[in-house]
C-alpha cells in the first residue's frame, strides 16, 4: 500500500502552512482572542484559500477532494492553534452532503464552500455528557414546516455562525435539522472556551427549521465521527508544534553551564513525546481512512483512535510543560496556549475514559485472541 501523499496533496498542505506562518502569527491570535476568539475576516481567508470546500463536491461550488485533504488542511491549522471552526464546515457539509436531500444541498453547500455560511453541529446539550442518543430538544411539525424547541451547550462559534445543524426529537425519534441563526426564536450567549476559542449557549424557542432527515440518530453518529477524526487531525499538528517548541527551548535553556538538552534524562522524556506523538498520527490517518466504512466498524475505529489521541496529547502537553518549567504555562509564552488546545481537544466529543468504554463495548468475546 503507498501510504504517502499525492503532490496534490503536498501542494495543499504548503500553502496552509505558508498562511498559518505568514498570515497567522501568535501576536495576531492573542489579538483575535482578546477581541472575542473569532475573527470572521480569517474565517474569509481560509474560504478564499478554498478549504471551506474541500468535502463539498464540485457540482455544489466545492474542491470534491476527501477526508485526507481535510486531514492535511487540520494537521497545519492544528501547528497554529487557529481559533476559526474550519472543522466544523467539515462536519456540518459532510453531514448535509451524505444524509440532506437535494433541496437541501443545493440550498446550503455552496455557502458552506463559498464562506458565505458558517454552519456548525450543535448537538451538545447540559444532561447528555457525551451520549448521543440523548436528546432533550424537541421537534414538531411535519412535511415542510417544522420548528424545534431546546438549548444547546458549547456550541462553536454559536454567537457568529449562519446556522446550525441541531438534532431534535420528533414523535419519539430523533430527526436532524437546520436553523438559521437569524430566525425568529434563536438566541444566543457567547464565551471564550479554555483554549480561547468561541463557543455559546443557543437557545431555540419556537425556531422555524429545515429537515435534513428522519435518520437523526445515524447522521447525528456521523456527524460527530467525522468530527472525532478532525479533532484528531488537529491534535497531530498541534502536538508537533509543542514538541518543536520544547526542543527549541532545550537548546536554549542553560543549568550548569550546559543547554539542558545535553541531559540525557530529559533526552529520553523527549524521545516519549516524539514516540506518542507517532503514536497519535498513525492513528489518525487510521480514523479518517476509516470515516466510509461500515457504521460499526467506523464507530469502534474513531473511539480507538480518540483514546489514543487523548493519552498522546496528555503525555506531550505534560511533557513540553514540565520540560520548560515556569514559562510554560505563562500567557505570554506560546507553549501554554498549545498545552490549553490540547487539553481542551482530549475533551472534545468525548474524553478518552469515555471512548475507553466504547472500545471496550464493542469488543467482541474473541477479541485479542487468534483462532
Amino acid at each position: 500500500m503507498d501510504f504517502d501523499f499525492s503532490d496534490d496533496q503536498q501542494a495543499l498542505r504548503d500553502a496552509v502552512a505558508k498562511w498559518v506562518e505568514k498570515d497567522y502569527g501568535f501576536e495576531r491570535r492573542q489579538q483575535i482572542v482578546k477581541a472575542g476568539g473569532f475573527d470572521r475576516s480569517v474565517y474569509n481567508e481560509l474560504a478564499n484559500l478554498g478549504l471551506t470546500g474541500i468535502w463539498i463536491s464540485e457540482e455544489h461550488g466545492g474542491l470534491g477532494l476527501g477526508p485526507v485533504d481535510a486531514m492535511v488542511v487540520l494537521e497545519e491549522l492544528g501547528r497554529g492553534i487557529v481559533t476559526e471552526p474550519l472543522a466544523q464546515a467539515f462536519v456540518t457539509s459532510a453531514v448535509i452532503g451524505q444524509y440532506g436531500s437535494a433541496a437541501v444541498q443545493a440550498a446550503w453547500l455552496p455557502k458552506i464552500a463559498s464562506g458565505e455560511a458558517l454552519v456548525v453541529l450543535a448537538q451538545q446539550e447540559r444532561k447528555t455528557r457525551y451520549h448521543l442518543e440523548r436528546c432533550e430538544a424537541q421537534a414538531s411539525g411535519s412535511g415542510d414546516s417544522w420548528t424545534v424547541t431546546g438549548l444547546k451547550s458549547i456550541v462553536p462559534a454559536g454567537d457568529q455562525a449562519d446556522a446550525f445543524v441541531v438534532p431534535a426529537m420528533a414523535d419519539s425519534k430523533m430527526a436532524l435539522f437546520l436553523i438559521e441563526r437569524s430566525a425568529q426564536g434563536v438566541s444566543t450567549r457567547g464565551y471564550l472556551t479554555q483554549d480561547e476559542a468561541r463557543a455559546a449557549e443557543v437557545k431555540f424557542d419556537s425556531a422555524p427549521a429545515t429537515l435534513i432527515t428522519t435518520e437523526g440518530l445515524a447522521a447525528l453518529t456521523y456527524a460527530v465521527d467525522v468530527g472525532i477524526a478532525c479533532a484528531c487531525a488537529e491534535g497531530v499538528g498541534t502536538m508537533e508544534q509543542t514538541l518543536r517548541l520544547t526542543t527549541e527551548y532545550m537548546n536554549q535553556r542553560k543549568q550548569f553551564g550546559v543547554v539542558i538538552a545535553s541531559f540525557q534524562a530529559l533526552r529520553h522524556r523527549v524521545a516519549d513525546m516524539k514516540m506518542q506523538l507517532e503514536l497519535a498520527r498513525s492513528m489518525s490517518y487510521y480514523a479518517m481512512l476509516k470515516l466510509g466504512a461500515p457504521e460499526a466498524e467506523r464507530r469502534q475505529a474513531l473511539s480507538r483512535a480518540k483514546v489514543q489521541l487523548g493519552q498522546s496529547m496528555r503525555v506531550v502537553g505534560q511533557q513540553s510543560v514540565q520540560l520548560h518549567g515556569g514559562i510554560g504555562v505563562t500567557d505570554e509564552y506560546a507553549g501554554s496556549h498549545y498545552f490549553k488546545r490540547l487539553t481542551q481537544l482530549e475533551m472534545t466529543y468525548g474524553d478518552t475514559l469515555h471512548h475507553l468504554g466504547e472500545v471496550s463495548e464493542r469488543m467482541q468475546e474473541s477479541a485479542g485472541v487468534f483462532a
